[in-house]
């Protein structure tokens, strides 16, 4: 018994066949591993979004009365129409931040700012006090501003033998922008009495 030899009659149609199988499955192949690539490159990427907030206090403090002084009066003996007086004064701001002076007023007054009334014959009236020389501003914790103010006596029509020998109070208020506004007239932060 005769066997044919068809083997080489099948090997075109096994090479078409391998061909085909190639061409099929190599783009396949190389898809997949792009999309492997792609996916292990985007995990190292990868995250989660998310928000969060918190809460928090801080004190504020307050103001601080100015510490307000003044220094010996100078200048010749008070008289009708007679020499004048300069008193120096010094404000000190003993806050832990800055405050704000702008003005201060001086006025022959007692320690808490009522009218003088206490030597007979003699008032406020019979004496004029100038308008107070300072620089207002921002005064820094710890620091002083320091002024000056006249006071001279009246030479009135009437007999003022009652101020002699008297020892005129003067009441010093140094004050900040608020107190004007609220009070209308400058708020005495801390008086002092000057005897001149």
């Amino acid at each position: 018994m005769t066997v044919a030899d068809d083997g080489p009659l099948d090997r075109p149609a096994d090479a078409r066949r391998g061909r085909l199988a190639l061409a099929v499955v190599g783009p396949l192949a190389i898809a997949a591993a792009a999309v492997l690539g792609l996916a292990t490159a985007g995990g190292a990427y990868a995250y989660w979004t998310t928000t969060g907030s918190g809460t928090g206090t801080a004190t504020t403090g307050t103001s601080t009365a100015f510490v307000v002084t003044t220094d010996g009066a100078t200048g010749g003996l008070l008289s009708p129409g007679g020499p004048t007086q300069t008193v120096p004064f010094h404000i000190k701001n003993t806050n832990s931040g800055v405050q704000h002076l702008s003005a201060v007023a001086v006025s022959v007054a007692l320690s808490n700012g009522a009218d003088w009334t206490s030597v007979v014959g003699c008032s406020a009236a019979d004496y004029t006090v100038g308008t107070p020389s300072f620089t207002a501003g921002d005064v820094a914790s710890g620091a002083t501003v320091d002024g000056t103010v006249t006071i001279s006596m009246n030479n009135l029509a009437s007999n003022q033998d009652g101020c002699k020998g008297a020892a005129v109070p003067l009441y010093v208020a140094a004050s900040c922008p608020e107190s004007i506004l609220g009070a209308g007239r400058p708020r005495s932060l801390r008086p002092y009495q000057q005897s001149s």
